[in-house]
């Protein structure tokens, strides 16, 4: 007879953990931007140009090398930093100055962020420099942009395709 009354017990129990996990995968509606706003990501992984241009060794300085270590062009690792910049409408969203990654500062600059905006028309216009410049931008883009609710625009860098693209 206790065997049964555990049973019984055990059979409640899982019961009630299958009602809770079902109440919490449907009950709690979640929604992660308001239904009148659009959500942009933008994302850039790029390597700023280098900092000092490459140079040959003179015959001094490769007879003072190692035979494996006489390599005749030597160029330096340090790299600037990117900056970016996101308008939406002639106002700044973002601005953002990515320093080069990497122990000894050789790879390549990240920046994501995500960000919710109103639904509707608007114009975006994207800036990169990577020339470590202090004025001016070396790339720029703009786009006039029609976000619906939900959506998620996504706005990359890639030197391959040309620059900035918006999907």
């Amino acid at each position: 007879m206790t065997r049964l009354w555990q049973l019984i017990a055990q059979g409640l129990v899982y019961a009630a953990v299958a009602a809770g996990l079902a109440y919490g995968s449907a009950a709690p509606a979640y929604r992660r931007l308001a239904e009148d706003q659009a959500q942009i990501t933008f994302t850039v992984v790029h390597g700023g140009q280098r900092l000092e241009d490459c140079r040959d060794r003179s015959a001094e300085e490769l007879a003072a090398r190692a035979p494996n270590m006489r390599k005749k062009r030597v160029c330096a690792r340090r790299r600037a930093p990117v900056d970016v910049e996101l308008y939406l409408d002639d106002r700044l969203v973002m601005a953002v100055a990515a320093p080069p990654g990497g122990l000894s500062g050789d790879g390549a600059s990240r920046v994501y962020r995500r960000f919710a905006v109103p639904t509707g028309a608007h114009v975006l216009e994207a800036r990169l420099r990577d020339s470590g410049r202090a004025e001016g931008f070396d790339h720029v883009r703009q786009v006039d942009v029609q976000l619906r609710p939900g959506q998620n625009l996504a706005v990359d860098y890639r030197p391959s395709d040309g620059g900035f693209v918006f999907e």
